[in-house]
Order: C-alpha cells, then structure tokens, then sequence
C-alpha cells in the first residue's frame, strides 16, 4: 500500500470501494470507457414533458421518468441502497462491518414529495436497509457529495469510526428544475460547455455515488484492496450571497490551499484536476480565477470536467466526480471535455477540451461549488503503479 503522498499516515483514508449509477450505467469500467469515448447521457426533453428543461441526464434505472413515481422520496432510498451496496460488493466488505453512512442530498425530494418526509428520514431509511447502525446527513447544496466524503474521513481521522460508506445521490423533480429555471442557470442552447467563451449555463442530471472510506489499520485487518487514498481535504464558504460565488475565486482558493496543506502538498505535485464545470456564467469564472491563482500558467494540472455527460448532478455530483477523479488517475488519463471549443481566457491551465489527454503523476483534486457559497477540495491520490 505504499507510494501515497500524504505525510501523516496515522491521519490517512483509505478508499476501498466504489459504486455509482449515472445517466451513462452504472459499472465503473464501463461508465469510465463511455465518457472516453465522449459518449453523453443527457438527451433531449419532450416540450409538453413532466420535467421544464430542454435537455437534462436521467436513469434508465426502472425507478421512475425523473418527474417521481408518486414518490420520490422511495425513489432515493431505492437508488441510494443500490449504489451503496454496489460500493460495498467493491469493497468486498459486509455493510454489518461499516461504522457510519454519511449522505448528501441537496434536499433530496423535499420540495416534491407530498409526505414532506425530513431528508435525514430517507438516510435512515437507507441505513436501515443496508444494516448499518449510523447515520450522518448533509445538505450543502451541489457539494453535499464533497462533504460527505469530507464528514466521513473526519469521522475516521479523529478516531469516531473506522470505516464510513459516503455518497451523494439526487434526482430530478419537478420542484428543483423550476427553481432552478426561476434563477436562470439551465442552458438555453441545451448543452453544457464548462469554460467556454460562449457557455449559457448548465443542464441537470440524475445519479448517486458512493465511497468505502477506511483507517489503514481497518483496511489491513481485513486484507482490503486499496484503490487509492483521501490526503487532504479542505472547505470554506464565500459568504457573498444564496447563489452566485465570489467571482474573485477567493473562497474556492482557500479550500483547496487547506486541502493541499493537510496532503503536505505543493501545486506543482497535482496532475489532475476534475473541476466543478457548471458551464454558468458565474461558476466557471470564479473556478478560474482559483486555478489562476493556485496554479498560475503552469503547464499542468490538465482540467477535465464530466457535466456535459453526466449532467449537473446536483447532491451527488461531488461523490460521482471523486469516482471519476480516482479512474483518471488510475488510467493515466482523462476523457475530453464535451462541447468547448473556445477556452475562455481565463481559464491558465489546460483544458482536455475535444479530446482526451494523458495524465502523468499520482495525485488529483476534485473542487465542488456549491450554492451558498460552499467550496469543498479534495486531494486524492492512486497507489503507485496502478495505471492500467
């Protein structure tokens, strides 16, 4: 298990297992083979269709049409307890040995379920069905699935547990797209282009994604392999408003200087970044200004982003986007960024952009910008010699 960057090994996470189900399928290798292929889950939305978007990434998962059942609320718990047993089957780890499940959800289903069921009474219910004891809900917006990775490594890392199952999931109804069309983020063209010059905003999508995280000592004593490690993890809040960010970058810039302090890192050791990527006006540039901030005009890290594929995830995205981070590294490379042709200028690093591009180097970060104005880095980093 060696070749991880982070210093302080009694303070490290271990990653063990991964699940996720997302508008391209739900087997790592084959959603990882789709998006290099620059195949896209989002697809058109029928004008006089339950859901007000013109394009958005659903789940073929029989679950419902992303306008609910009747109930969303049994819908989540459904798609949550299938992609965390899919983490745990990866793993090779009996959900009765895990300590804590911590869920992210940007509200869940609650603007549209009848039942008004509270979000933490569907993680319970989740908790419940896999049999595990505990339970930990975060709501922090689209970086709910960040900080629920976060939450759990601090669970871990200050003796609280010693293996956490941590995910995002959210679905689409009816309640979010409106308010989301209400505040003028959904892309009028109906594609997503993070970066681009002529970016108009962003399209939604369905999913959920989640991560066994370990203490090294519970990773060892059951002999598990290891997939790559958590080093360092950071989060601030802009405090400028409900919705748009600092567009100085500034809050994002310190979440990811603390990230890289705690992994005993430095900008130049990052190959890879997977970036929030909204295609908004607001969101892209303030993401920039981070990475010209941190990262200046290196020639490296390369910047992918998945949102043109798999769609603006909301909740889930922060866990999906860890996945996706995980295999890029694992891979050596990164799969092109759909739909920008003209990088915006200010955007000083790299862009796969087209196409995709090898990545050299074992360390990545995977940033989250939420609204209200919550910024969450993660460090992650691969085992030596696992490039496939």
């Amino acid at each position: 298990m060696g070749g991880f960057r982070v210093t302080d090994h009694d303070r490290a996470v271990r990653i063990t297992g991964m699940g996720w189900t997302t508008a391209l399928g739900d087997g790592l290798d084959e959603v990882w083979q789709r998006l290099r292929d620059g195949r896209a889950g989002i697809r058109p939305l029928p004008g006089d269709g339950p859901l007000p978007a013109p394009a958005a990434a659903l789940l073929t998962d029989g679950t419902g049409d992303g306008a609910g059942d009747g109930a969303p609320s049994r819908r989540q718990v459904r798609l949550a307890v299938t992609t965390a047993s899919a983490a745990l089957r990866d793993a090779g780890c009996p959900a009765g040995d895990v300590d804590t499940l911590v869920l992210g959800s940007s509200l869940g289903p609650h603007l549209d379920d009848a039942a008004e069921t509270p979000p933490h009474a569907l993680t319970a219910a989740v908790a419940r069905q896999l049999g595990v004891a505990r339970s930990v809900s975060v709501s922090t917006a689209c970086s709910s699935g960040a900080d629920a990775v976060l939450t759990g490594a601090a669970l871990l890392t200050r003796g609280e547990a010693e293996r956490c199952l941590c995910g995002g999931i959210d679905l689409l109804t009816t309640g979010k797209l409106l308010g989301h069309r209400a505040l003028g983020t959904l892309s009028a063209s109906g594609t997503v282009r993070p970066f681009d010059t002529g970016r108009d905003g962003t399209l939604f999508g369905e999913g959920a994604g989640f991560l066994l995280l370990e203490t090294p000592a519970a990773a060892a004593a059951r002999g598990a392999r290891v997939l790559g490690e958590l080093a360092g993890w950071g989060a601030s809040n802009d405090g400028t408003g409900p919705t748009a960010p600092d567009e100085t970058g500034a809050g994002a810039v310190l979440a990811v200087r603390h990230a890289l302090a705690r992994a005993g890192a430095r900008p130049g050791d990052i190959a890879v970044i997977n970036a929030h990527g909204t295609g908004t006006r607001a969101n892209d540039t303030a993401e920039a200004a981070c990475y010209r901030t941190v990262f200046g005009t290196a020639p490296h890290p390369v910047v992918f982003a998945t949102k043109p594929a798999l769609g603006h995830t909301l909740g889930a995205t922060g866990a999906l986007e860890a996945i996706a981070l995980l295999l890029a590294l694992r891979h050596g490379s990164v799969p092109p960024v759909l739909n920008t042709r003209a990088v915006m200028p200010e955007l000083t690093v790299p862009l796969a952009a087209g196409a995709g591009r090898e990545v050299t180097g074992s360390l990545g970060i995977s940033l989250t910008l939420g609204f209200g104005g919550f910024n969450t880095c993660l460090v992650l980093s691969a085992p030596e010699g696992s490039t496939a």
